[in-house]
């Protein structure tokens, strides 16, 4: 892809505060979403689907952001 491309592919990517936002939230999901299925004591099953959930979610948007070049 040309930088051009990039560029207009990147979108609302321009703003630091949407970067910086959705690097907060994949964090959020990787680490503390299982963690807070943990301490809200529900039962085990459910419990384990919402963290793998949250967890393959954060790997989807760290995926999404390496790919758009938002981080590096």
């Amino acid at each position: 892809m040309t930088e051009q491309k990039q560029k207009a592919k990147a979108g609302f990517f321009k703003s630091k505060y949407w970067r910086m936002l959705l690097v907060l939230i994949m964090g959020l999901l990787l680490f503390g979403a299982p963690y807070a299925t943990y301490i809200l004591h529900t039962h085990y099953t459910i419990s384990t689907i919402v963290g793998f959930g949250a967890v393959f979610l954060g790997l989807l948007l760290m995926w999404y952001l390496i790919r758009t070049k938002v981080i590096s």
